[in-house]
């Protein structure tokens, strides 16, 4: 057991407390700019280690007192022991830093889009369930670089709605003898256990990920379900039978209910099933939107492209300004339920195409197909340069970059900097009590 003394000094891109020793840099979890600690070696190689909180000696001036007695351990929420400003100082310092380091990109980055109230703002909640030590059945979300349930009866970034619902779930696999699934035995049913809310409408989803397409006591299991919780108005079951780290399978049953819920976004119905990407935050998603459309700047006159456009939200909003917006997205039932979306609302000026957005582009410049701005939503890896290389070739005015990942993004804006102007970047605090960040980014044709 190696102890050091030492003071951070600095945070890791994903908020872990850095302290030099003898030019070593060793990163700690819950540990703040300032702080003095022991801490304990857990993992060292030559030029890192980590470690653990042993003693603190002196505190920062913004630690604070967590609501939730498990977040070290768990890991979820790294940064409920810190003040929410100095979250978002970090988190407007995390952006900086990645657009000027990795990007060589120099520019004054807004401050970040906070909350008001920063807690029980997600409308997703996904737990594993399992067994502790006694053989009690629980559920939790797994210790960081684990596979270790940290059981969690109320979490603080949920739906307050949630937790409920979790504990009577739980409550019917024992009273109709249904066992969670064992991942070393391999035995067992139910795996995770998903839940969906909607912030505008009395509809939530349950989903039930089974290891099992058909399994003993099904039928009672839906009906103490049922019964115990009238607030979920559907129950979905979900089968995954395959060994691996993906929590959703492809194949569902509807035990009750329409399958899916709907939620309200800029005034926008939204079917939301298992499968749709959301935002999970939908008042920050309202900021979020705000803002992409904002930089957009739509008059009603142009053609708008919105790449890796999901269920169609940014699409279907811009299209209240644009002339045409055309969606495209890679994932099939993505744009199935976009398509759904813009029938609920009514909207005839969107067009949304399943297909790889390179590809797409290339055959809009091969028809010779204006197109005035392009917003683009892409998944944490962030753009391919194959991607980037055909939106220079396509030339449209304005750019909007929505990220959910600064160092992916200081590389693409690196590289989109050879035709584009960076002129505005505010980030959006979408994940309070976390590290994470969303960025909005506006460049301009050179």
């Amino acid at each position: 057991m190696k102890i050091i003394k030492g003071t951070c000094v600095d945070y890791t891109h994903d908020g872990r407390g850095i302290i030099k020793h003898e030019g070593l840099p060793i990163f700690v979890d819950g540990l703040f700019i300032g702080e003095e600690a022991d801490v304990e070696i857990t993992y060292e190689r030559k030029d890192y280690a980590v470690a653990k909180i042993k003693k603190l000696y002196k505190l920062s001036k913004d630690r604070i007192e967590p609501r939730c007695k498990v977040a070290t351990a768990c890991g979820g929420c790294s940064f409920q022991a810190l003040a929410y400003p100095a979250q978002l100082a970090f988190k407007k310092r995390k952006v900086s830093e990645a657009l000027r380091k990795l990007g060589g990109i120099d520019i004054e980055v807004d401050d970040v889009i906070g909350m008001d109230d920063p807690y029980f703002y997600r409308n997703k909640t996904q737990m594993p369930l399992g067994y502790d030590q006694q053989k009690r059945l629980i559920s939790g979300f797994y210790r960081r670089s684990s596979h270790d349930i940290v059981p969690i009866d109320t979490c603080y970034i949920e739906d307050e709605r949630a937790a409920g619902i979790m504990k009577k779930i739980k409550q019917a696999m024992k009273d109709n003898r249904i066992e969670a699934y064992d991942e070393d035995k391999r035995t067992g049913v139910i795996r995770h256990v998903l839940i969906k809310t909607s912030h505008a409408f009395n509809e939530i989803m349950a989903v039930l990920v089974t290891n099992a397409d058909s399994f003993p006591g099904r039928g009672n299991l839906t009906k103490s379900i049922k019964e115990a919780c009238p607030e979920i108005t559907t129950l979905v079951q979900n089968i995954n039978t395959r060994d691996t780290n993906v929590i959703l399978g492809q194949k569902e049953n509807i035990l009750y209910g329409k399958g899916f819920i709907q939620d309200k976004l800029h005034g926008l119905t939204f079917n939301i099933s298992s499968k749709s990407f959301y935002q999970v935050n939908p008042v920050q998603a309202e900021v979020l939107y705000d803002k992409a459309i904002e930089y957009a700047n739509l008059a009603g006159n142009e053609i708008v492209l919105d790449a890796y456009c999901g269920v169609g939200t940014i699409s279907l909003i811009a299209s209240k300004k644009a002339k045409q917006v055309l969606g495209v997205e890679i994932v099939k039932e993505a744009i199935d339920d976009a398509i759904k979306n813009a029938k609920i609302n009514k909207i005839e000026n969107v067009r949304f195409y399943a297909q790889d957005v390179t590809e797409f582009i290339s055959e809009i410049i091969a028809s010779k197909q204006a197109i005035d701005v392009v917003i683009v939503d892409p998944p944490r890896k962030g753009l391919d340069e194959s991607f980037i290389n055909s939106i220079i070739k396509l030339k449209p005015k304005t750019f909007v970059y929505v990220s959910c990942e600064p160092s992916t993004l200081a590389r693409d804006l690196k590289l989109l900097s050879k035709a584009y102007e960076v002129k505005k970047v505010t980030p959006v605090d979408m994940f309070p009590q976390t590290y994470h960040v969303e960025t909005i980014v506006l460049l301009f044709l050179k």
